[in-house]
């Protein structure tokens, strides 16, 4: 049977049950099904809103690549030479339109699974349980085409109105070929999707789902993103509201082993059955210890304070073939069950707290935000002395901006910040990979701000397949 890969132009719907994998999907006249098949009743709905989540498993997407590669594109890892020694074109931004992210292919995967389903959802009788699907699906799709923006695109605030985003699909019609829209209109677009999936989505939806909690955590993301800084806290407060748990300093460790719901807004499930090591681009288990592809940057590394529990919580350090290292521990699976098998986390609380801080600091509203500032502190270090943190001005942005780093360090968030501040990635050149900062250090050491790599390229083969699709400047 023959494969193609599932570019804007040759793009078919195919199935939508979990289990399919978005970049390539077996098409075959004899078992080809059509939308009218596929969605008829409420079970059907649920199961394509099902596929609709599990198309974010891809190895490119959240199931993969995109949980490590926005880290060890700026400053928080360094590549292990004992590892495999992969990711490499990204380690050392050599990356090119025939080695690039794979995310451009399985976010349009998951955003056509969000289309069925918004241009079916007629189907069902009005009432909560269509606008919920409806809900769910529109966020999908402004999920996926935010994630495409932050990857390929310029930064919101530093953005042009000639500067190109990615094609905003709204169709699962094959013949399609969009062409690229500028980034604001993209980003404008995922505000209105946003929008009107939190006034459809259910507050409560159940683990690997959205819920308008989560939804209004991405409103805030994404508000950020553009600099609109009370929109930012609105969208946050309403979020931290409905779900104000962040994870205690006793429960933090727990959320990374997947042994605690509090603190996740929005994660994907992922079982043993479903054969993804999402931590494998991390490390992996052997005889010899934990072989990892890359550990923390040791000038990070001496970030954390002794008695900051993310410090034990997200990083162990232990030896491979009697060297040591620190390794990257929040991927290294659950207590029980296969090694590298863990939930991805793609909101949490914390970060929407942190989002608040940042927002109410650019507002001036110092007090307020050393508040949430303080209340992420209490919960991350013991003994946290809040009479003695009263930081102001300057230096209050300053250490929300470490705690923002501290807090989501490999979880995919550390090279778009630099980026939409407009900031350059300066690694510390004169470190290693090993524990104690010796060993091999970086092979490139500064992106500077502005500089075209921080877009990364469109794939050569979706150019091929849609002269639509230009290339992005620098490529």
């Amino acid at each position: 049977m023959k494969k193609y890969i599932l570019t804007l132009a040759v793009a078919t719907i195919g199935l939508l049950q979990t289990g399919c994998r978005e970049e390539e999907l077996e098409l075959g006249p004899y078992n080809s099904i059509t939308l009218d098949q596929v969605f008829n009743t409420q079970t059907d709905f649920q199961n394509a809103v099902n596929g609709m989540y599990a198309g974010f498993l891809g190895a490119s997407y959240y199931g993969g690549d995109f949980i490590i590669v926005p880290d060890l594109l700026a400053d928080n890892l360094i590549i292990n030479q004992r590892g495999r020694l992969t990711n490499r074109t990204f380690s050392e931004w050599i990356y090119s339109g025939e080695s690039t992210s794979g995310l451009f292919f399985s976010a349009y995967g998951v955003i056509r699974r969000a289309n069925a389903v918004l241009e079916n959802i007629d189907k069902l009788p009005a009432g909560a349980p269509r606008d919920n699907f409806r809900g769910e699906a529109l966020a999908v799709r402004a999920l996926a085409h935010f994630d495409l923006l932050r990857m390929y695109a310029k930064a919101y605030t530093t953005a042009s109105a000639a500067d190109l985003g990615v094609p905003y699909v709204t169709s699962t019609d094959p013949t399609l070929k969009p062409s690229r829209e500028p980034v604001k209109t993209g980003y404008d677009k995922v505000r209105d999707d946003l929008i009107e999936a939190e006034k459809l989505i259910a507050t409560a939806n159940g683990v690997g789902r959205l819920s308008r909690a989560g939804v209004n955590g991405l409103l805030a993301r994404l508000y950020l993103y553009r600099a609109e800084w009370q929109a930012a806290v609105d969208a946050a407060t309403k979020t931290l509201t409905a779900s104000p748990g962040i994870g205690t300093i006793q429960e933090f460790p727990s959320i990374f082993r997947d042994a605690t719901e509090n603190g996740v807004l929005f994660k994907i499930r992922v079982v043993d059955k479903d054969a993804i090591s999402v931590g494998v681009n991390y490390s992996q288990a052997s005889a010899n210890g934990i072989r990892s592809e890359y550990v923390i940057d040791y000038d990070l590394f001496t970030k954390y304070a002794a008695n900051d529990v993310r410090k034990t919580a997200g990083i162990s350090t232990s030896a491979f073939s009697g060297t040591p290292y620190n390794h990257i521990a929040k991927y290294l699976g659950r207590p029980v069950g296969n090694a590298n098998v863990v939930d991805p986390k793609v909101l949490r609380t914390a970060e929407v707290l942190i989002t608040r801080a940042e927002a109410l600091a650019q507002l001036g509203k110092d007090p307020e935000a050393l508040a949430d500032l303080n209340r992420l502190r209490q919960n991350r270090y013991t003994a946290f002395d809040a009479t003695k943190a009263i930081e102001t001005g300057p230096d209050l942005k300053l250490v929300i901006d470490l705690e923002r780093r501290l807090e989501l360090a490999f979880e995919g968030h550390r090279f778009f910040d630099l980026k939409r501040k407009n900031l350059s990635v300066v690694r510390v050149v004169k470190y290693g990979d090993r524990a104690d900062g010796t060993g091999v250090t970086y092979v490139k050491g500064t992106i500077p701000a502005g500089d075209p790599r921080f877009q990364l390229p469109i794939p050569q083969a979706e150019i091929n397949a849609n002269p639509n699709v230009v290339q992005n400047p620098g490529y």
